[in-house]
């Protein structure tokens, strides 16, 4: 718990977060994601990813993924079994906060298998507001002894048949650079809204 609330407030004295985002490991966090085609509900990992966490809440309660896209649909094999899809504000109008510190999965112990949801990055700590879904376990993107590997921070809770068919949406061969050419979808999907899932209340105690 010590080096949970200590990374944190190393983080809030960065600016990377801030202090009304911060978020309590005990308290089960979850994000609606409201899509042109339907939602995706995610389950935010904060007692092992606190600082990813408080970065993607940060987005959400500010409502900068309103209007955001998933745009990136990466099959990893021609099946479709196994991929990613990225979204987030690239190429968009809306500002991103301060690049956040990176919490690879052998620090967290959380793993790329079938939807996870992890932060995109170019170097480790350049994380801002892109995020991908996992289909199928890869297990390559959790690193090794000279790979940090990405943050993984939450997992799909309901909605991955979405995220499956969406991975198999047309792509476009004109659009995207270097390692996204062929990956970018003809059509990104909007995302409506992203926010907080209201906490179911606690149960009545007995009289």
């Amino acid at each position: 718990m010590a080096c949970l609330i200590f990374g944190t407030l190393l983080a809030l004295a960065a600016g990377a977060i801030p202090a009304q985002d911060a978020v309590r490991p005990d308290a089960p966090i979850k994000v609606l994601l409201h899509l042109q085609a339907g939602d995706i509900v995610i389950a935010l990992d904060v007692e092992h990813a606190p600082l990813s966490t408080a970065n993607f809440l940060h987005y959400v309660d500010q409502k900068r993924y309103d209007n955001a896209r998933f745009y990136r649909a990466l099959k990893v094999d021609d099946t479709g079994q196994y991929g990613l899809l990225q979204g987030g504000l690239r190429g968009g109008r809306i500002q991103e906060f301060k690049p956040i510190a990176h919490e690879s999965p052998a620090a967290t112990g959380l793993h790329h298998v079938e939807g996870a949801v992890s932060m995109a990055r170019n170097a480790p700590g350049t994380a801002t507001s892109e995020f991908f879904i996992v289909v199928g376990d890869l297990p390559s993107l959790d690193g090794g002894p000279d790979d940090p590997g990405y943050a993984v921070f939450g997992h799909v809770e309901s909605g991955m048949p979405l995220v499956h068919d969406m991975l198999s949406l047309p792509r476009s061969q004109d659009v995207g650079d270097g390692s996204m050419s062929g990956q970018i979808l003809a059509e990104p999907v909007k995302i409506l809204s992203a926010r907080r899932v209201a906490p179911a209340p606690a149960p009545a105690k007995a009289p």
